[in-house]
């Protein structure tokens, strides 16, 4: 398995079989770097053995079907996820593999375990330990965890222990805005990894960027709806609901995070009262909100029938605060539905975001796009939405939705196999767009993009660099599509600053005296 320039340029403390952290933009190969560590390894070590630990269970498929694959016709390969039955038995399969890639959390269970047939020890069992998106690997996380194991054991002077590699695009600022606390940050997760050395690619800057090319980066800024009355009447009815309610000091800033926090809080403090009339006031303004919220980022018909459908549940008739609250929606039902119907109204998010796909998404072209946005009920919308445009039927888009695989109670999760469904059709061309939330990020092995856009989206810096890492295609564009002078546009541009920030830290520390780096580590 040969490496290009700068993937040798970034392997080669690993290679001389230190303790390191690869750091690679998205795209330019980190895993591939990790097969040939594991490969060289392997053959220069009799009876070596490798733990390659992720933190996602479809990145476990992904490795042992793609990269890995190369190892397995010279060494025995095992994959194990939460998925695999196989995770009982997970000391026996440790011995008779070369290879194990796993969740970082089964090897934590088998190394916390007390059952023969579960229990690896780290450095009995191990020579050396590949830590996948290892910027994770900070406070409680499993992946710290693991290491704090292998340091205590370190300290208390044992020999022998395993090669550590850490895999990271963007290790970010943990949340610091000084250059001095970035630096610390940085030191910090070096610490955590037990690593020599951060490398990079400083030689073969030029061949990377040929390999990796960056996208343009535009602001597709839009401004707030000129009239907004389907919203302004579900205020009116919050509001109404809330006079009911007899609590005078409740918020009024309806359609934000910050109210629901206030009102999932009150929520809570009323059943703990058992404050029935409170209680269900509380759930239903939630769901107001959420209402709201939805009609600030897709459209009104979304937000209506978020509504509507929580209203046609079954609900106890005779409770005197279920019939006024059931009266007060259907009340003002025709009306909402005649407002989320005018196109007066509609979002102009949603007229930034048709002129980009059209633009991008020519009629027979190869173009390929992901949508990024905040929750998956805005995913499933922004489908609906696409499927409704007559303007767009002409550019040939074939679109999914692409969300993650834990439980909400607001729409259906997908599976796991849905998701790699979803990713196959969409590496083979049968999609060609995405919408999905942040579970396409970090990991997941997705083509190259031409488009890339974060629909009013807030996320840190490393969220960021990782959704900018999805359009690689030659000419490609990553868009922020958000509302002018809003809090998505001012943290996009401090992201900016932080990935900045990020480098210098980094450059900073690889420029260390070793002696000093040893210290401060």
């Amino acid at each position: 398995m040969e490496l290009r320039g700068y993937q040798r340029e970034a392997a080669a403390p690993a290679l001389r079989g230190c303790n390191s952290i690869v750091w690679l933009p998205t795209g330019a190969g980190k895993t591939r770097v990790a097969v040939h560590v594991c490969q060289r390894h392997l053959e220069s070590r009799r009876g070596g053995k490798v733990a390659v630990l992720v933190n996602k269970v479809h990145l476990v498929d992904q490795h042992t079907k793609k990269e890995f694959h190369a190892l397995q016709d010279t060494f025995k390969v095992t994959s194990i996820s939460g998925d695999t039955s196989h995770k009982t038995f997970f000391a026996d399969l440790v011995k008779k593999s070369d290879v194990v890639i796993c969740t970082a959390q089964i090897l934590q269970n088998a190394l916390v375990s007390t059952e023969e047939d579960m229990h690896v020890e780290l450095t009995a069992d191990f020579s050396l330990l590949v830590i996948d998106e290892c910027h994770h690997t900070h406070k409680g996380a499993v992946y710290n965890k693991i290491m704090l194991r292998y340091l205590q054991r370190k300290l208390s002077g044992e020999q022998d222990l395993p090669q550590v590699l850490g895999l990271t695009a963007s290790p970010g600022t943990g949340g610091a805005t000084s250059f001095e606390d970035a630096v610390e940050h940085i030191l910090q997760i070096c610490a955590n990894l037990d690593a020599e050395k951060i490398t990079s690619v400083q030689d073969e800057v030029q061949h990377l960027q040929s390999h990796v090319p960056q996208p343009k980066k535009q602001y597709d800024l839009c401004q707030e709806r000129v009239q907004d009355p389907f919203g302004e009447q579900l205020k009116k009815m919050m509001v109404r609901i809330q006079q009911f309610m007899e609590k005078p000091n409740l918020p009024r800033d309806f359609g934000t995070q910050i109210y629901e926090q206030r009102i999932v809080e009150l929520e809570k403090r009323a059943a703990e009262t058992f404050c029935r009339k409170t209680r269900v006031c509380a759930l239903h303004l939630r769901k107001y909100n959420d209402a709201l919220l939805i009609n600030d980022s897709v459209r009104m018909v979304d937000a209506f029938q978020c509504l509507q459908q929580f209203y046609s549940t079954e609900r106890d008739k005779k409770d005197p605060t279920e019939q006024f609250l059931t009266t007060t929606f259907e009340e003002n039902r025709a009306s909402l539905q005649a407002l989320a119907g005018d196109d007066r109204y509609e979002n102009p998010r949603l007229r930034k975001l048709e002129g980009l796909l059209r633009e991008h998404f020519q009629p027979l072209g190869t173009s390929r796009g992901i949508v990024f946005t905040k929750t998956r009920q805005s995913a499933h919308s922004l489908l609906s939405w696409l499927q409704t445009m007559a303007t767009l039927r002409g550019q040939h888009i074939r679109a999914a939705v692409l969300t993650g695989a834990g439980y909400s109670n607001q729409t259906r999760h997908m599976t796991q196999n849905e998701q790699q469904d979803v990713i196959k059709q969409f590496r083979e061309g049968a999609l060609n767009l995405l919408f999905s939330t942040s579970v396409a990020e970090e990991g997941l092995d997705i083509p190259e993009c031409n488009i890339v856009v974060r629909y009013g989206l807030m996320t840190n810096e490393i969220a960021m660099m990782q959704a900018r890492g999805r359009a690689r295609a030659e000419n490609s564009v990553y868009s922020v599509l958000a509302k002018a002078n809003s809090r998505e546009v001012t943290r996009e541009l401090l992201n900016e600053n932080l990935v900045e920030l990020m480098k210098r830290a980094i450059q900073a520390v690889q420029a260390m005296p070793q002696q000093e780096y040893c210290q401060k580590v």
